[in-house]
């Protein structure tokens, strides 16, 4: 039995306060069906919020979403940090299943409505969805980093990807970065020219480009914290750990982009160097499940998974692992109570769109306390400049910042906290999707 509700967070939530003025919300997305599998089809509607299911085959998700969005854009968008592939079938299947959401889209908006397009998944639906109703008014948003230039140039079909995006009306990023990369690849590939700062002239049109960072639900993540049972279970994980002096903190999903093993490596020389002690320090490591079975993935497994095993065999106590390694999904409670338990949270990222973690964990930090260790370039960085910001190609440099982290006065620690949650206030999911639906409602009146 396949039962049906709205997601407790993320894009749906950030987009509930925009309903407020309107009933014509709907929601076209993959039902996660394969093969016209008739029990994984929605309702018409759950929620208020009108469902429409794109059906995909089993050839058709291997070609568009595990081959060119994961294969090819995902590294490359990400700085290559592993090797893109590029292969024409993983290209010609992403087309196909475009154009399937622009049909069906197209079908479901309402004359002279509007049409919001979210990832790297689908940048080729702007455009042939203009194509199919030049009525619409056309947003675009990449949740991941856009590359620069010289990397987005290896895409062999890097023209058909810009003018996919370029269907827009408006196009929105996470960081000023990724503003600046995309009106550069534009220029550089003769596709369009700049007008201005933000927005560019192509076919006559004038698309805007801005960055727009996404937030949370500040109130939903500290208003939970607060809660009797989190306080109990974060202090029940604080028992069930030893009791340690301090505990490090990190939650990703298993992802080669989110330096998990960098920070592993770097508390394993911490532990050899003496700067930090196993029976006053204790590590909980979450590396949620992710694409299991592409080989990267695989591997990147193996090699976390060895790292603990040789931190806890060389440091670790019977009964008292100095890591706690947890491959497994975690529901909201449980990762509230590990940020109310943590005193410093470890986010490396090679590279990240945002990174929502690095923004839960201050959120739920309500009294001022915790200390975040954070990547100079996830998009987070841009916004939270009071916590310890660190290269993550730079072991010693992480070492150096972890240190710092548990070794803070704790007048410091109170003062950086109290910077980072009122910019996490300030930039919730609700404010971005707001300010981005009012930037687009402003491009049909210019």
């Amino acid at each position: 039995m396949v039962s049906w509700q709205t997601s407790p967070g993320g894009l749906v939530s950030a987009l509930r306060p925009s309903r407020a003025e309107t009933d014509a919300l709907a929601w076209v997305g993959w039902a996660g069906d394969l093969d016209g599998d008739e029990d994984q089809l929605p309702p018409p509607e759950v929620d208020g919020i009108k469902l429409a299911a794109v059906p995909l085959s089993t050839r058709d998700k291997g070609l568009h979403y595990d081959g060119m969005s994961n294969g090819t854009l995902w590294p490359l968008y990400h700085d290559k940090v592993a090797p893109a592939a590029f292969h024409r079938s993983w290209y010609d299947g992403y087309r196909r299943v475009n154009e399937n959401f622009a049909e069906v889209a197209a079908e479901m908006v309402r004359e002279g409505g509007t049409v919001w397009v979210h990832d790297y998944q689908l940048q080729l639906v702007p455009e042939l969805l203009r194509e199919r109703r030049p009525d619409v008014t056309i947003g675009f948003f990449l949740h991941i980093p856009f590359p620069p230039e010289e990397l987005f140039s290896q895409l062999p079909w890097r023209k058909s990807l810009a003018r996919g995006i370029l269907g827009s009306d408006l196009v929105g990023f996470q960081t000023p970065d990724g503003v600046a990369n995309f009106i550069r690849v534009c220029v550089a590939r003769g596709i369009a020219e700049r007008d201005g700062s933000n927005a560019v002239l192509t076919d006559d049109r004038r698309v805007r480009v801005g960055s727009f960072p996404i937030g949370i639900d500040y109130d939903r993540f500290e208003d939970a914290a607060r809660d009797h049972d989190v306080t109990n279970a974060s202090r029940d994980l604080r028992a069930q750990l030893g009791q340690p002096h301090v505990v490090l903190l990190g939650v990703d999903r298993l992802d080669y982009t989110k330096g998990i093993d960098v920070r592993l490596r770097a508390f394993k020389e911490l532990l050899a160097d003496g700067r930090l002690h196993a029976s006053q320090v204790s590590m909980v490591q979450v590396a949620e499940p992710s694409r299991d079975d592409v080989d990267a993935y695989i591997e990147l497994r193996a090699r976390v998974e060895q790292l603990v095993g040789e931190i806890n065999g060389d440091y670790g106590r019977v009964g008292f692992p100095v890591i706690h390694y947890i491959h497994q999904t975690q529901t909201f409670e449980e990762l509230l109570s590990m940020y109310r338990a943590a005193d410093v949270m470890l986010v490396t990222p090679f590279r990240d769109g945002m990174n929502l973690v690095a923004k839960e964990y201050v959120a739920a930090r309500y009294d001022d306390t915790g200390t975040l260790v954070l990547s100079e370039f996830a998009g987070a960085a841009h916004h939270l400049q009071s916590a310890l910001l660190v290269n993550p190609h730079d072991i010693t440099g992480v070492k150096n910042a972890i240190v710092a982290a548990v070794e803070m006065d704790p007048a410091e620690v109170r003062e950086r906290m109290v910077d980072m949650r009122k910019a996490v206030q300030e930039t919730t999911a609700s404010a971005w999707a707001e300010g981005f639906l009012a930037a687009l409602a402003d491009c049909t009146k210019a």
